[in-house]
C-alpha cells in the first residue's frame, strides 16, 4: 500500500510517501510543496492545489493521510490554513485518492505510542520506523511521514478488526 502523507500549511505543506505491506516500510519520497509569501493567497492555493495533484500523479497513493487542525490561539494563521487544508482535500478527491484524517494526539501515539510524546520524540521514532540515516527535512516533511506511518498502522489494525 503507497500513502502519501500530508502536513497542511500555506507556506510550507509537508509530504511524504511510503510503501509499506503492515509489517514492513519504504519511504519512497518526502518533501515539501512551498508558496512564495509575496504573491496573492488565492495564488499560493493554487500552487498548492497543482503540487497535491502533481505529487498524486506521480506516486498514485492508494490512501493519503492529511492532519486534522488544531489551533488554539492565532485565528488567522488557523483560517489560512483550514483554506489550504480545503484545496488539499480537493485535489485529493479530483485525483481520486481517499483520504484519512488524524489528530496530533493520534499521530503521536500511533507512532511513539505516547499521544504527549514531544515533536523530536515523534521525528526519532519516525525515522527508526522508516529507516532513514538522518532526520527528515524540513520538519514539515517529517510530520507527514508521521502522518503516513499513522495510517499504515491504523489500516493494519482495521484490517485485522482490531478497531
Amino acid at each position: 500500500m503507497i500513502i502519501l502523507g500530508l502536513d497542511p500549511g500555506y507556506a510550507t505543506i509537508g509530504y511524504g510517501v511510503i510503501d509499506t505491506d503492515g509489517t514492513h516500510f519504504r519511504t519512497i519520497s518526502y518533501g515539501a510543496v512551498t508558496t512564495p509569501p509575496e504573491i496573492p493567497f488565492e495564488n499560493r492555493l493554487e500552487i498548492i492545489y497543482d503540487g497535491i495533484c502533481e505529487l498524486c500523479q506521480k506516486y498514485k497513493p492508494d490512501a493519503a493521510s492529511v492532519e486534522e487542525l488544531f489551533f488554539n490561539t492565532n485565528i488567522k494563521t488557523a483560517i489560512a490554513v483550514g483554506h489550504s487544508r480545503g484545496v488539499i482535500v480537493l485535489a485529493l478527491k479530483k485525483s481520486g485518492i481517499d483520504f484519512y484524517e488524524y489528530t496530533p494526539l493520534q499521530v503521536k501515539q500511533s507512532v511513539v505510542g505516547y499521544g504527549r510524546a514531544e515533536k523530536r520524540q515523534v521525528m526519532l521514532m519516525t525515522q527508526t520506523i522508516l529507516g532513514l540515516s538522518k532526520l527528515p527535512r524540513p520538519d514539515d516533511a517529517a510530520d507527514a511521514l508521521a502522518l503516513a506511518v499513522c495510517h499504515a498502522h491504523s489500516a493494519k489494525s482495521k484490517l485485522l478488526g482490531l478497531m
